[in-house]
């Protein structure tokens, strides 16, 4: 980065007085500007107000975060989706551990100590691609899911924080924003979750997604696909809250000048997903049992069949009493650490390169 205006020359050429000022005067300020103290965004007051002028490195690609003409709905929705697949695609196999660690009485032959223990003790009696079953739905669901998410995050993002906070960054339109867009999220997911989660269950009758959405549609109706839906939006309303408020929170200490910065968007995402995971995991456990109608469960439930989230919390205390509501916290927090890592990093990456390509090609134009 290059300093310009009329301070800048007096940087580069040593001390000068200006108008006004003492030769003392201006060596401290030389010197101050030299040393860079008070650059960035979060430098802020005064100091904030007195830096010089900068000019982009024309080799640096188009300003990131500003991106007006550059990142459109489509720029969005296209690496929303290419990271929500790899997300989902990646962490599969811890997934499905989650879902048996979060079973509430679960075989003798399925209780697992660890993360590790489980996927071995999978993969040794079950088979090598058994922790996979059922990937392919969750592919399918998660890219017109995800697309729908982060083009939803943005729009809304940037429109509340020029009524909340005009010219900065809101945390509170941050969250709302995660809020909104989750509605979208799980309207699209939900139904692949359902069929996702069956298949992982231990001694799971479904082989093949077919066979899963043909059985459920027949014996419980369309309806239970999306039986866990308004569970599915208590847990990520929050969830989302605060994921998203902690992960922009990061960037402002992390990236600052808000560029691409791989390692700031891997470690907030990782970070933010770890606590907004470890905070929810009650209520993802009523999803789980939602979603799977144990057996086992629905013989301490006189209405025979799961319904509604204050069913769900009733059932789990009745079967495994508080310490079930937090069934499965070691595997939900692994699980997001990487899987928030990937996703935002992966959707800033392609955010970044199909803005880019956008503004060269505009320029060559």
């Amino acid at each position: 980065m290059e300093l310009e205006g009329r301070g800048a020359g007096r940087v580069a050429g040593g001390p000068a007085s200006g108008p006004g000022r003492s030769p003392g005067e201006s060596t401290l300020l030389d010197g101050w500007l030299q040393r860079g103290v008070g650059r960035g965004a979060g430098g802020g007051g005064e100091a904030g107000a007195c830096r010089p002028p900068v000019r982009q490195d024309p080799d640096a690609g188009p300003d990131y975060e500003a991106l007006p003409a550059g990142t459109t709905v489509t720029t969005h929705m296209v690496a929303g989706a290419v990271a929500g697949i790899l997300e989902h695609c990646v962490m599969y196999p811890v997934d499905c551990v989650k879902t048996r660690m979060q079973s509430l009485q679960p075989d003798p032959a399925a209780r697992y100590r660890n993360v590790l223990e489980a996927l071995w003790r999978i993969i040794r009696t079950e088979g090598l691609w058994r922790p996979m079953r059922g990937l392919n739905v969750t592919a399918t669901g998660a890219g017109p899911a995800h697309a729908l998410y982060f083009a939803c995050y943005e729009k809304l993002k940037k429109t509340l924080s020029d009524v909340i906070h005009p010219g900065g960054n809101s945390h509170i339109a941050n969250g709302a924003a995660g809020c909104v867009a989750t509605l979208l999220h799980d309207a699209a997911m939900n139904p692949a979750e359902v069929v996702k989660q069956r298949m992982q269950m231990y001694n799971s009758p479904y082989h093949r997604v077919t066979d899963c959405v043909r059985a459920v549609w027949r014996n419980e109706g369309a309806g239970a696909f999306y039986r866990s839906y308004t569970t599915q939006l208590t847990m990520n309303v929050p969830f989302q809250a605060i994921h998203f408020m902690t992960y922009e929170f990061l960037q402002e200490h992390f990236n600052p000048q808000r560029r691409y910065n791989p390692t700031s968007h891997v470690l907030s995402g990782a970070c933010a997903g770890a606590i907004a995971a470890a905070a929810t995991t009650p209520l993802d456990v009523c999803k789980t049992l939602l979603n799977t109608q144990e057996s086992v469960a629905w013989n301490s439930n006189i209405a025979g069949h799961i319904t509604g989230l204050a069913n769900a919390f009733r059932t789990v205390y009745q079967v495994g009493g508080v310490t079930a509501y937090f069934r499965g916290v070691q595997a939900r927090v692994i699980y997001q650490i990487p899987s928030t890592a990937i996703a935002w990093s992966v959707y800033e990456f392609f955010k970044y390169l199909i803005t880019k390509r956008q503004e060269e090609w505009r320029a060559g134009k």
